[in-house]
């Protein structure tokens, strides 16, 4: 049985037939026959096959994980180029927030607020 990580070749007889089987690793204790092809005359043609169906599918996943990895590359960095742009947009917020808040400080008179602002009731005097 030639095996690999994630998949395995099985090959067993059946009456006077052979069957090839890749198997692939789902978990740690579960597996499943991803394909499978019988009615082989000899073990050899049965293990023929089932290495050259082993091969394929491995150099498949390798493509696949290829593809997937790059949308997950281009996924990132959308999100990182959606985060940089919100950040700015708080900070410009904050930015108009501050000045806006520095001219409504300019034209009030502090001086002003103290003189209408009746401190007595914080006296203490009950």
């Amino acid at each position: 049985m030639a095996q690999s990580k994630k998949f395995a070749l099985q090959v067993e007889q059946t009456e006077d037939k052979w069957t090839a089987k890749i198997i692939r690793k789902v978990s740690n204790r579960k597996t499943m026959v991803s394909k499978k092809k019988g009615r082989f005359a000899t073990e050899a043609e049965a293990q023929a096959w089932g290495e050259q169906m082993l091969v394929e599918f491995q150099q498949n996943q390798a493509t696949r994980n290829e593809r997937h990895g790059q949308a997950r590359i281009e996924r990132q960095a959308i999100a990182e180029r959606q985060a940089e742009k919100a950040e700015q947009k708080a900070a410009e917020k904050r930015a108009q927030r501050e000045a806006e808040r520095a001219e409504a400080g300019e034209d009030v008179d502090l001086e002003e607020i103290d003189d209408e602002f009746d401190f007595s009731d914080f006296d203490g005097e009950e």
